[in-house]
């Protein structure tokens, strides 16, 4: 008796797709943090523009704007949360993008201390 055998067993492709499991098993977990990572990345970038926006202010006035947004050189990017203060002596600024469960800060001035201008996570 001539037996034709093309193509591949049961075992064989049970074989491959407990591979492909086992793969996609360490992987997913890898992406989800590559994308906290990036959210995170956002949130420090606004950051650093509203740091730009607030010293522009303050070259054309000689003071700090009272709010990031308010200094009219600064828009944030989607799904981040900006807060800042500012005075006449320095400013805070914090941000966290919606998806993230971080959150950072800078300030700058008089009430820098040692992390002056440094940007921390909360």
């Amino acid at each position: 008796m001539v037996r034709n055998s093309k193509g591949f067993t049961l075992i064989e492709l049970l074989i491959v797709v407990v591979i492909i499991g086992i793969l996609a098993a360490i992987a997913i977990p890898q992406f989800a943090s590559t994308k906290e990572k990036a959210f995170d990345a956002s949130a420090k970038s606004d950051i650093r523009n509203a740091m730009s926006a607030m010293e522009a202010y303050y070259t054309d006035n000689q003071v700090y704007a009272t709010n990031a947004l308010g200094s009219g050189n600064f828009t944030t990017s989607q799904g981040i949360t900006i807060s800042s203060a500012g005075s006449a002596a320095g400013y805070a600024i914090t941000s966290t993008h919606a998806s993230s469960s971080n959150s950072y800060h800078v300030t700058v001035g008089s009430a820098g201390g040692t992390t002056q201008g440094r940007i921390l996570k909360n």
